[in-house]
């Protein structure tokens, strides 16, 4: 048995809507992983149970996954857990800024013939608003509302569950934004909020069932993280710099460490 806390999100109304991007709008269910939880938290339910506010995770219930469910393991978890222990930051920007670390997983337990769709959202992690001040993230109030969340499909959905088990399956084309007129099907957030990613993943050979499907849900804890639109935290900065690749801009001028200073744009790829 595992527990597991729900966290109800805002309802969007309507039937989902498919904008641009590979994005699927329509209301889910968060199951939050424990501390002492060595694998992601599970959680099945139908696309169209689910319920109204956003609200902090205070019912804690228990569940049991299923001898045939698909089992999901975060790739890179030791890296994640280094960022999580400091407090992740992830850069938002109008034009869209990619993850890093990058959200990556590997799939076991599936039928090997059947199709799977697999997805991503990211929602909010609680209810409030945060600062940065004397070098650790305080809650400074409540949080900003939210716009509706926009599910990320990965780009071979549908797949069988053979094709998805024998590969690392990668979401590094999800982008971030803050511009809440994006029509590039981007997910919008709110700058200095903590939010919480998740994988989805729904046995279905066709996107247009996905309404109709049951979802399972996979939630890692130490992938949770605030949005900034530039570095709080050094000890942050120095992480990405010293894992990212594509950090170079930031080796050659050591810029981009606190919210007053500009981000230069070689570092776009963090």
């Amino acid at each position: 048995m595992r527990s597991f806390s729900k966290l109800f999100l805002p309802q969007i109304e309507g039937q989902p809507t498919f904008p641009a991007g590979g994005t699927l709008m329509f209301p889910t269910i968060i199951s939050p992983r424990g501390p002492s939880h060595p694998e992601p938290i599970f959680h099945s339910c139908a696309a169209e149970q689910s319920s109204v506010f956003s609200r902090p995770a205070d019912i804690l219930e228990s569940a049991e996954m299923a001898e045939d469910d698909p089992q999901i393991y975060l790739e890179a978890s030791e890296l994640w857990e280094q960022f999580h222990k400091c407090g992740t930051e992830m850069v938002i920007t109008k034009s869209g800024r990619r993850m890093f670390p990058p959200l990556k997983a590997r799939c076991a337990g599936m039928d090997r013939k059947a199709k799977y769709v697999l997805l991503m959202d990211i929602v909010a992690a609680d209810d409030c608003r945060y600062k940065f001040q004397s070098s650790r993230w305080l809650v400074a109030g409540k949080a900003d509302p939210e716009m509706p969340k926009r599910m990320y499909i990965h780009p071979d959905s549908p797949a069988t569950g053979e094709q998805w088990m024998s590969k690392v399956v990668n979401f590094n084309k999800l982008k971030l934004t803050n511009n809440i007129s994006d029509k590039h099907g981007f997910t919008i957030l709110n700058s200095m909020h903590k939010y919480q990613p998740r994988f989805h993943v729904v046995m279905a050979n066709d996107i247009l069932k996905l309404p109709y499907s049951t979802f399972r849900t996979y939630v890692f804890a130490e992938t949770q993280f605030i949005a900034v639109t530039a570095y709080q935290n050094e000890k942050i900065t120095q992480l990405k710099i010293d894992n990212n690749p594509f950090a170079k801009g930031f080796r050659d001028t050591g810029n981009g460490r606190r919210e007053k200073r500009q981000v230069i744009p070689q570092f776009k790829a963090l």
